[in-house]
């Protein structure tokens, strides 16, 4: 079970994101830099107890019109190997010390917990509160068998957000820039096996939801529906 412990993070997460986050590809906002808030986000826990695991959603007001992004991050007391181009930053933990913040999609720990939610074996817990589960993040899995190999999964960046190369011909892509979805089983497409879906915030404080990341098959391997679980 992950603590959120309330205390001071230097930078601060969202500080951090603002200098990060117009490197990425599937970035729109303004020329200026961003303007970020918290919308919304949900965390998973480790099964170790090591790696901080969250997904933050955030919107940025920098531009013509509010763009709402998707963050999975991963914090750890020490540098991940081989990571360091998924690095965010550093911070300082009023509690714990030092912590390195990751793009969670290069993290195995993170990945590994993400496929263990879309499956059903790991369940989303509350943002900022200790050992709350967050029951408005959904998903649905139709395949069989664990989804996760003993082989590395390769997380690609392109201009629509990441795809994680998992096992059996199978990818996971997470949607970073978030559209409203109300009813996110007719928004998946033909091609899907699974979803994470869940809530956010707009800059005007109306509450929508939509998909995270949706699960694609091989589409020699595709199933004739796909079935919603909260």
């Amino acid at each position: 079970m992950a603590v959120i412990h309330a205390t001071t993070i230097k930078p601060t997460k969202l500080e951090l994101l603002t200098a990060w986050l117009p490197s990425r590809p599937w970035y729109g906002g303004g020329t200026g830099g961003p303007e970020l808030a918290k919308a919304g986000g949900f965390r998973l826990d480790d099964p170790r107890g090591e790696v901080g695991i969250e997904f933050m959603v955030v919107t940025d007001t920098s531009g013509t019109d509010p763009v709402t992004y998707l963050l999975p991050l991963t914090y750890r007391g020490a540098p991940l190997d081989g990571a360091e181009h998924a690095l965010v930053g550093t911070m300082e933990h009023g509690v714990l010390g030092r912590r390195w913040a990751y793009d969670g999609c290069h993290d195995p720990v993170l990945v590994a917990q993400l496929l263990a939610l879309v499956e059903g074996r790991a369940q989303a817990q509350a943002q900022s509160t200790s050992d709350t589960p967050d029951h408005e993040v959904t998903r649905s899995h139709t395949g069989e068998g664990p989804l996760l190999t003993d082989r590395a999964v390769t997380a690609t960046d392109d201009a629509e957000g990441t795809a994680l190369d998992v096992a059996r011909g199978t990818t996971l892509r997470l949607h970073r820039v978030l559209r409203p979805a109300p009813e996110e089983a007719s928004a998946l497409p033909r091609t899907a096996t699974g979803h994470v879906a869940g809530p956010w915030h707009l800059p005007d404080g109306t509450r929508v939801r939509g998909l995270f990341a949706v699960l694609h098959a091989d589409p020699r391997n595709q199933p004739s529906a796909v079935r919603g679980e909260a």
